[in-house]
């Protein structure tokens, strides 16, 4: 057995110990690990250029970051807070409550990524957060917006990887078809993805009910770490 090839593991973890580029990592340890293996300069090339080609969709976030640094530039974030600012009845856990079902429901449509972390998340989803947040419980300190935009992230992050589950293209459900298919049971991808369905409403409430106490305990630091004064006039 040829071990060689191996080496563009090593070449992955030192790279990543040295904070490099992860891009140009994967791509020395790839051609490190082709090398090693015997294949070709001219099999190397096919190779990545098939790889560009069948991965070119990711190619669509380059296109987008650009387009969102633009539109924070010219105060994205800023009009964001303003307009969640002006509901008065709107909490933090409303809003994010709102936005884990409309995730949800976006991904169990296939949409799974009209939404995220650069398209939303950072743009739209943190700042408003953090404008109701504000509203309710008055200005954040520093460490306190970092909670509220990790629990925006979190919130995402639930709402997609439990909501696509339910989608019938989903390739984690066309995996579990195939593999039952190969030990000889047929299973429909409509059925698969129903019994994904009980997870995802038991998904939603919980992270609901992870928001609504992160909240409550927000409050009560607030609270807390306020100076005298305004504790007294608070509550007069």
């Amino acid at each position: 057995m040829n071990y060689w090839p191996l080496l563009g593991v090593a070449v992955v973890v030192a790279g990543f110990a040295l904070r490099r580029n992860p891009v140009l990592v994967v791509t020395v340890a790839g051609v490190v690990s082709a090398l090693a293996a015997g294949m070709g300069i001219g099999d190397l090339l096919a190779l990545l250029g098939r790889s560009f080609i069948d991965n070119r969709a990711l190619l669509l976030l380059a296109m987008t970051l650009p387009v969102v640094g633009l539109l924070e530039r010219f105060g994205l974030r800023e009009r964001a807070r303003e307009w969640i600012a002006g509901f008065r009845n709107l909490t933090l856990t409303r809003f994010l409550v709102a936005y884990l079902g409309l995730r949800q429901v976006l991904s169990m449509l296939g949409l799974y990524d009209l939404a995220g972390h650069a398209q939303t998340v950072r743009p739209l989803v943190a700042p408003m957060s953090e404008a109701a947040a504000a509203r309710t419980v008055g200005e954040l300190d520093e460490d306190e917006r970092e909670r509220v935009a990790a629990l925006a992230a979190a919130t995402d992050n639930v709402g997609r990887f439990f909501g696509e589950d339910v989608f019938l293209a989903f390739g984690a459900v066309l995996l579990i078809q195939g593999f039952y298919a190969q030990h000889g049971i047929a299973l429909d991808p409509l059925a698969i993805a129903l019994w994904a369905l009980p997870t995802a409403i038991a998904a939603f409430v919980i992270h609901a009910l992870r928001i609504a106490i992160f909240e409550r305990r927000m409050r009560r630091r607030m609270r807390d770490t306020r100076p005298a004064t305004e504790r007294v006039n608070a509550e007069a």
